[in-house]
Order: C-alpha cells, then sequence, then structure tokens
C-alpha cells in the first residue's frame, strides 16, 4: 500500500503498488501515511455522531469503577 497525493494537494489516497506507479506517472506523488491519517482517516472518525460508533470511530464509554484490588486495599487501610 502507498499513500499519495494530487499536485493540487485535494487529494489524498491510499492505494495499491501497481496502481501508485500508474498514478506517479500522472502527476501524484507519494507522501507519509502519517498525513493520511491526519487529513482523511481522522476527519472521518468525527463525522460520526453515533455513541455507539463504528468501526474504530467510536466514542470512548470508560467509566470510572475501582478495580478488585483497589477495592481491597481501600478495605484494608479503613481497618
Amino acid at each position: 500500500m502507498k499513500t499519495m497525493m494530487s499536485v493540487d494537494g485535494k487529494k489524498i489516497v491510499r492505494i495499491s503498488d501497481e496502481k501508485a506507479s500508474q498514478l506517479y506517472s500522472e502527476g501524484f506523488r507519494y507522501v507519509s501515511k502519517s498525513l493520511w491519517k491526519e487529513k482523511v482517516r481522522d476527519v472521518d472518525t468525527e463525522v460520526h455522531d453515533n455513541p455507539l460508533g463504528t468501526g474504530f470511530a467510536h466514542k470512548d464509554t470508560k467509566s470510572n469503577k475501582m478495580s478488585k484490588s483497589q477495592k481491597r486495599h481501600l478495605r484494608k487501610s479503613n481497618k
């Protein structure tokens, strides 16, 4: 897989190696995967407003429950 950007910088795509060589001859240039993550992938995660989320785009549902060891330590310190 390669990450490529159009000459005008408007389009960033992840494509196979074969298609990448084809697009390179058409004027696209190679860019880093981190640029694709910033501009394309991470932007898509903000679009999802579903509270359960879809795939990697779900919201954090972590609660602040104490673990068993924390509860045990609390009980020992209260004695």
